[in-house]
């Protein structure tokens, strides 16, 4: 399910191409790119969740009002999908505001309904991306998290 999210972003909405919203033809091109059906609405439904956490009304994240100055405690379940390199980069992010409360909790709400048996940094590292994609207001995070994805430093890290 992650690769057919990972092509969609990368060959449709991270594209300079218009998005095509008809689920049939997209669904097509999904098989004939050879991806299996069951793992296609999978994904697509993964999408359809994350577009429906922008309407405020039926968001849990945007209506609960998350304090900024409270530690995030991780359920087991959580803990066992994000591991310390994962919870360790979310916190970093919210330190240097890519990441405030709610997307921070948007975010790890989109990781817990991935349906692999293997998460690594890199993979939430794509999430992030498609979140903030995702939610208007975070153009400037996601340009932000986008340099840190993709550009390689060049001198040392110290």
């Amino acid at each position: 399910m992650f690769d057919i999210l990972m092509y969609l972003f990368e060959n449709f909405i991270h594209s300079e191409s218009e998005f095509r919203v008809d689920q049939d033809e997209l669904t097509d091109e999904l098989v004939r790119a050879g991806f299996h059906h069951d793992e296609i609405f999978k994904a697509l439904a993964w999408l359809e969740n994350l577009a429906a956490l922008q309407e405020t009304d039926i968001n849990p994240y945007l209506t609960k009002g998350i304090s900024p100055a409270v530690a995030r405690v991780y359920t087991v379940e959580e803990e066992v999908r994000l591991d310390v390199e994962c919870r360790g980069f979310l916190m970093f992010l919210e330190q240097i505001n890519v990441l405030d409360a709610t997307t921070r909790e948007m975010v790890i709400d989109r990781v817990m309904e991935i349906d692999s048996s293997e998460f690594c940094l890199e993979d939430l590292k794509w999430v992030i991306l498609m979140v903030l994609f995702n939610v208007p207001g975070k153009e400037n995070a996601y340009a932000q998290m986008e340099d840190l994805l993709f550009e390689v430093p060049d001198g040392p890290l110290h």
